[in-house]
């Protein structure tokens, strides 16, 4: 099926390679290519297998690559497929506002929907006046659950943390939004700051727990969090943006009852990595779905 936003036909992806130039490169959650969080975005993947996606992903060195395998530019719904350098994941946040901001620059800003396989995800995007685009998120219904003694220990063993580094008012969670991801609140900006820890060790933990990302997080005010993702699993160190942890995040804000009111959560991450992104929840006590917001960029070649 052509993909008709990309001005080619389907015939030229129907190899396990793809031009440079039909690769796509957005940094999602900055108005700066030099901060957020690098995607790439293939539109055109209808002749795609998994283990080319993935090699294409690899490739491109990012920590997530979306690509397009179906769909049409009239009824504005596309299949989407996610992959690290090193494996699929269901869903991925940063690299779905990448692709509904290049969708967006070619079909006109509005709604959009992505049949992804964490599920159903509308996009609504708008664009300002100099014509910057923002994407908004629904997210799949998320949920969070306690962690369990030893997720919390051999997780805290591979950081090089300890119990005292973490703030009590907030306990450990497992929290999903389309992917798990455990959930470690640090008792200090300075702990978040500090993050040096067992690569191989923890990617055990996160594939033994089918985790896509450890989110640590520090509360600066009810409002606005301070955020690391560590990914081992997909072959990088630390995410600067995590759009899928931060509608996780908000299903765990809603089960520890710290939302009350529709509310609109800033986090800020990627700071400590010279890669600074600002990301937007917005959480209500009565909804099970987390909005996620943020804007992305063109990176030049």
């Amino acid at each position: 099926m052509t993909i008709d936003v990309t001005g080619t036909s389907d015939v030229e992806d129907r190899s396990e390679t793809l031009p440079e130039s039909r690769i796509l490169r957005y940094s999602a959650f900055t108005h700066d290519p030099a901060g957020g969080n690098p995607a790439g975005v293939v539109l055109d993947a209808s002749g795609l297998d998994g283990a080319a996606m993935r090699a294409i992903a690899a490739e491109v060195g990012y920590s997530e690559t979306a690509f397009v395998t179906g769909g049409d530019a009239a009824s504005r719904r596309f299949r989407v497929r996610y992959f690290s350098p090193l494996a699929e994941v269901a869903f991925c946040g940063h690299a779905t506002v990448a692709l509904a901001v290049a969708l967006a620059e070619r079909l006109g800003p509005g709604e959009i929907v992505l049949d992804t396989p964490a599920g159903e995800i509308p996009v609504s995007t708008t664009a300002d006046d100099a014509g910057a685009v923002r994407a908004t998120l629904t997210s799949v219904p998320a949920r969070s659950r306690p962690a369990r003694a030893a997720e919390l220990d051999a997780t805290l063993r591979a950081l090089g943390w300890t119990a005292a580094d973490l703030d009590p008012a907030l306990p450990p969670h497992v929290a999903f939004g389309g992917n798990d991801h455990l959930v470690l609140a640090a008792a200090s900006r300075a702990r978040l700051a500090d993050l040096d820890y067992d690569f191989d060790a923890l990617a055990e933990v996160m594939r033994r727990h089918d985790w896509t990302t450890v989110d640590l997080v520090w509360r600066e005010s009810p409002e606005r969090f301070h955020a690391r993702n560590p990914f081992p699993v997909g072959g990088v160190v630390e995410d600067p943006a995590t759009g899928a942890a931060a509608a996780a995040f908000g299903g765990y804000l809603r089960e520890l009852g710290l939302v009350t009111r529709p509310a609109t959560i800033a986090i800020r991450q990627g700071e400590d990595m010279g890669r600074p992104s600002d990301l937007l929840i917005d959480v209500s006590p009565d909804d099970p779905r987390t909005r996620v917001t943020g804007q992305a960029v063109p990176i030049p070649r």
